[in-house]
């Protein structure tokens, strides 16, 4: 009984663990869909990421989302660690 109660506790110290993994979001390639995964995101602020990028091409920078109208910088820093820039679109 100890080795199953051990094993049932182990699986939920793994699973719980599991939910503060938080994948990162390539803001050059993600839709209005996948940017509104990231908190304060909505889907006005998602369009309006997408539409930037269309216009001017890839971010270089995370920073580079204040330019974006409705993104703030609290919302940038907030956001950054569930958000990555690749080199490419």
């Amino acid at each position: 009984m100890d080795i199953i109660r051990k094993a049932v506790l182990s699986f939920l110290l793994v699973s719980s663990l599991s939910c503060f993994a938080v994948e990162t979001i390539d803001i050059n390639v993600a839709d209005e869909a996948t940017l509104m995964s990231v908190k304060g995101i909505g889907e006005k602020r998602a369009a309006a990421i997408v539409a930037y990028r269309d216009k001017n091409g890839s971010f270089k920078s995370i920073d580079e989302l204040i330019q974006v109208q409705g993104i703030s910088e609290s919302l940038v820093e907030k956001s950054r660690s569930s958000l990555k820039v690749s080199s490419s679109k």
